[in-house]
């Protein structure tokens, strides 16, 4: 086996505020989607059927739910000469005393490991996005324009730029892609109309270059230091346009946007068709009994994993392992994560809930009087509602509440810690 010339980093250290209770416990990449599976495992499966195989993924914030997905690589087929999954958490020596500081940061406090592995170019990745790519065609183009840096971009509307790092890119490979003329991070009103994708292909060298020079300054991320940088120097940098599907989970609403995009019977996300994997040993998912319906289950345009057992109706729903859905309870425009289980005679809509909670029986959760605009529930993890409970839309529940913090009502909108 030849020794590698590419080295993948994900950055999978992040929390993102904006998943709420979702990431209290769990870094973004970790958050459970599809019903089966985590959102890093989206890059992860695009590297493997990308034939990129020596890989780092750098991890802070509560690193325990990652690491233990992970595992030893052994589902992406990670194990063997030359190739493997290494997680590198922050740590203290003679140099270095302190978190990561940003995502450039972080590749930084390990360079002496990117340098051991004498790569020929360095592909680093955004742990949290929803997409399926081939890389080589990437690298291949990386090589082909001779670029300091590539970056993959995409075209979204002008609502949305100013979330994101913006770049204009020139017509000289028309749709393929071009030379970046301009990259302005989170601007109002940016010039360019083609977001970055946080996918970004360096020559080593320069990435080394731009790294030391980056520790001059307070923000240490790629997007507002490195690539401006790079930019004034009149570096080659190139912009690859990708036309597939991308879904970003940085919030609630594009989580569960997403989500909803496996459902119907031509879906966006096709999981299987994209070849995704995961760790099948992380919660026992493999070892999970076939799904049950009962006699008066239902199931309408839902993804259902093994392990669930339906006595109620399921409609436009994504459930994960061990789910439990009680007799005469209706679960609609919901996602509920691993072993929770939901009453009898319960009503459930608009919720996104989190693994290991209890619904009592005549529950209520996201119910509207009239059209109002759907507001999505979210409920931490590892919590028991109380029978007769009605939770308003919108409304958020810290995980493990405490008994005596449970109303019969919560008012739609209303957080309980």
């Amino acid at each position: 086996m030849l020794k590698p010339t590419t080295l993948a980093m994900i950055l999978a250290g992040g929390r993102a505020e904006e998943l709420s209770v979702l990431t209290y416990y769990r870094p973004k990449a970790a958050v459970p989607f599809g019903g089966f599976a985590r959102v890093i495992d989206f890059p992860l499966s695009n590297l493997m059927n990308s034939g990129i195989e020596n890989i780092a993924i750098l991890s802070q914030y509560r690193s325990y739910s990652l690491i233990n997905h992970i595992g030893t690589g052994a589902a992406w087929d990670m194990i063997g000469r030359y190739r493997g999954v290494s997680i590198l958490p922050p740590f203290i020596d003679s140099e270095q005393n302190d978190w990561y500081r940003g995502s450039a940061d972080a590749i930084y406090k390990n360079l002496d490991f990117v340098q051991y592995h004498n790569p020929q170019e360095i592909l680093i990745l955004s742990g949290d996005h929803i997409y399926q790519m081939d890389y080589r065609e990437v690298l291949a183009y990386h090589h082909e324009k001779q670029a300091d840096l590539t970056v993959v971009c995409k075209k979204i509307k002008k609502a949305r730029a100013h979330r994101f790092g913006m770049a204009a890119i020139d017509d000289e490979d028309g749709k393929r892609g071009g030379r970046v003329t301009n990259y302005q991070e989170k601007h109002e009103n940016p010039e360019g109309e083609y977001s970055s994708l946080t996918m970004l292909c360096f020559k080593p060298e320069v990435l080394y270059q731009a790294l030391e020079e980056n520790q001059q300054d307070s923000s240490f991320e790629f997007g507002r230091d490195i690539i401006p940088r790079l930019m004034q120097q009149g570096k080659r940098i190139y912009g690859y346009k990708f036309k597939g599907y991308w879904g970003y989970t940085r919030t609630i609403e594009e989580y569960f946007n997403a989500s909803m995009d496996l459902l119907g019977d031509d879906p966006l996300i096709d999981m299987q068709k994209w070849g995704i994997r995961t760790n099948l040993e992380h919660r026992g998912i493999r070892d999970h009994q076939p799904t049950l319906i009962g006699n008066d289950g239902n199931v309408i345009n839902s993804m259902v994993y093994n392990g669930c057992t339906i006595e109620g109706t399921v409609k436009n729903s994504i459930l994960f392992p061990g789910v439990h859905i009680g007799k005469n309870s209706t679960v609609e425009n919901a996602v509920i994560f691993f072993s929770t289980k939901i009453g009898a005679n319960c009503k459930i809509k608009n919720l996104i809930s989190d693994v290991n909670t209890t619904y009592g029986d005549n529950v209520e959760v996201g119910y509207l009087e009239g059209e109002a605009e759907r507001k999505l529930a979210v409920v931490g993890w590892n919590n028991q509602v109380p029978d007769n409970t009605i939770l308003g839309e919108g409304i958020t529940i810290s995980p493990k509440l405490k008994p005596e913090k449970w109303p019969k009502v919560v008012e739609p909108g209303r957080v309980l810690k």
